[in-house]
């Protein structure tokens, strides 16, 4: 199908391995987009994971001795080998995510150039060597934890499998990715590509439900840092489960319901612009953790602001990931597909104004149109629960304190965007706001280098930068007496 072979074997990168799940056990996963099976991927388990843990102890005091820039050299080569391999692999992700393959594209070009910026961030592993006294010196060095598990979501499947091993191989640990159990495939093909790349039994690639080999890779005493992307709930069965079996270090990138908020001043074309983009509808069909999907816009502005984001979403073409002329895809499952229609429904019958976008799509897919409801109140579930997919909910206001109060309003602490030309404002308002990443002027764009992570329910850490390397690492402080 589409230029791949889905049919074969498919296998996982286990201890050093390429074999199917100890106890032959498989799933199929099926496209979104159409609702035809795709293939049968390994099913692990417990057993899978000893495995893993076992191997990965193993490789890893061998290669913690490995220099950092010789580790970097790997990196670079993994990314040299996502590059070359970028049309395959964004193309399986198109399949099995549904998200257009444009977009997947662009997500393996991502991938590398994280791997390449973290290869190129060997030198920030040094210590310090603080200055006290004549007699002695005092130096620290920084040191890998040892195994490292790694959980990552369906969402930007290729880019988060590739990325999210990075940082703590340059750290010197060894990794164990649990892929996303609803689009595994490409993370299965990266481990096929870089099996003869990285040494033996430092990486394994794991597939399988996450409520089986996700929660026994947490509990495993033999995992000392682990590293979650996806929801609030699941983040906090990972604490528990991680502090029931030993003092574990445990970073989290979660959930968002983060608000734009476009002041009165604003450029209302770029504004207007940006709160479509910054929902990714033409990305992940809304998908994405860090979508700015409240949009909170001052009074003077808002009819304009509405008008726009109606054009915007009408403008988006649905269709087919595999097309190219495609801009938005489908949502990953029909059970996610319900799940997002259950919070237009309530929309609905709250009476409140909807706008609809896109077009219609035949098939059995799982495909949502871009929504916005208007004058959404604040303790509507819209406005308060992160629904991860293609639902805007906008609400006016007339005080700019209020605002701020409203956009503070959630358990959650991601990302926000704030709209205006005055840069007083600007600072003031990205100081007031309770989030971990903040634009100005701009929205859901990352840069290298600059920590990405958020604050209350939205996790705990930074990615995206030396803060995350630095996080698969231990300081140890080391004292030497040499006077007399």
């Amino acid at each position: 199908m589409a230029g791949v072979n889905l049919g074969r074997d498919w296998r996982m990168l286990l201890g050093g391995q390429l074999t199917g799940a100890v106890g032959g056990n498989t799933y199929l996963t099926t496209s979104p987009s159409t609702g035809k099976p795709l293939a049968k991927v390994p099913a692990a388990d417990g057993r899978d994971v000893q495995i893993a843990v076992q191997a990965a102890q193993k490789a890893q005091r061998q290669w913690r001795r490995v220099a950092p820039r010789e580790r970097a050299d790997v990196l670079r080569q993994v990314a040299t080998i996502v590059i070359d391999n970028a049309h395959e692999l964004s193309r399986l992700d198109a399949l099995d995510c549904g998200n257009p393959i444009t977009a997947m594209y662009r997500d393996v070009m991502e991938a590398a150039s994280t791997l390449q910026h973290f290869a190129n961030w060997a030198d920030h592993l040094s210590g310090i060597s603080p200055v006290s006294d004549s007699q002695h010196l005092h130096y620290t060095v920084r040191e890998p934890f040892g195994v490292v598990a790694r959980i990552v979501p369906y969402n930007h499947p290729i880019m988060f499998a590739a990325t999210k091993i990075a940082a703590p191989l340059m750290a010197g640990n060894a990794v164990i990715l649990k892929a996303s159990d609803q689009a595994p495939l490409s993370a299965l093909r990266l481990g096929e590509l870089v099996a003869g790349v990285i040494p033996t039994g430092l990486l394994s690639i794991l597939t399988g439900h996450g409520r089986e080999v996700g929660a026994d890779l947490v509990a495993h005493p033999g995992v000392r840092r682990i590293a979650f992307t996806g929801s609030v709930a699941t983040g906090q069965a990972v604490l528990r489960s991680a502090a029931a079996t030993g003092i574990k270090s445990v970073s989290l990138e979660l959930g968002g319901k983060n608000p734009m908020i476009i002041l009165s001043d604003a450029d209302v074309n770029a504004a207007g612009a940006g709160a479509v983009a910054g929902m990714n509808f033409a990305w992940t069909a809304g998908q994405s953790c860090g979508s700015t999907s409240r949009l909170l816009v001052h009074d003077s502005v808002a009819d304009e602001i509405i008008e726009r984001v109606a054009e915007g979403i009408r403008a988006l073409r649905m269709g087919d990931p595999l097309d190219e002329s495609t801009e938005m895809g489908c949502l990953v499952s029909q059970q996610h597909r319900a799940h997002v229609l259950s919070y237009i429904e309530r929309g609905d019958a709250a009476g409140l104004v909807r706008i609809d976008g896109g077009q219609e799509v035949d098939g059995r897919g799982a495909f949502v149109a871009p929504t916005a409801f208007l004058d959404v109140p604040a303790d509507s579930v819209l406005a308060s629960e992160e629904i991860f997919g293609p639902v805007l909910a906008i609400s006016r206001f007339s005080d700019e304190e209020k605002a701020l109060h409203a956009a503070n309003g959630t358990e959650f602490g991601l990302t926000a965007s704030i709209w205006t030309q005055d840069l007083g404002r600007a600072h003031h308002m990205a100081r007031q706001v309770e989030a971990g990443y903040v634009w100005v002027n701009t929205a859901s764009q990352h840069f290298a280098g600059l920590p990405f992570g958020g604050v209350k329910n939205s996790g705990l850490g930074r990615e995206e930068s030396v803060d995350e390397l630095h996080s698969f690492t231990e300081t140890k402080s080391v004292t030497v007496r040499v006077g007399s």
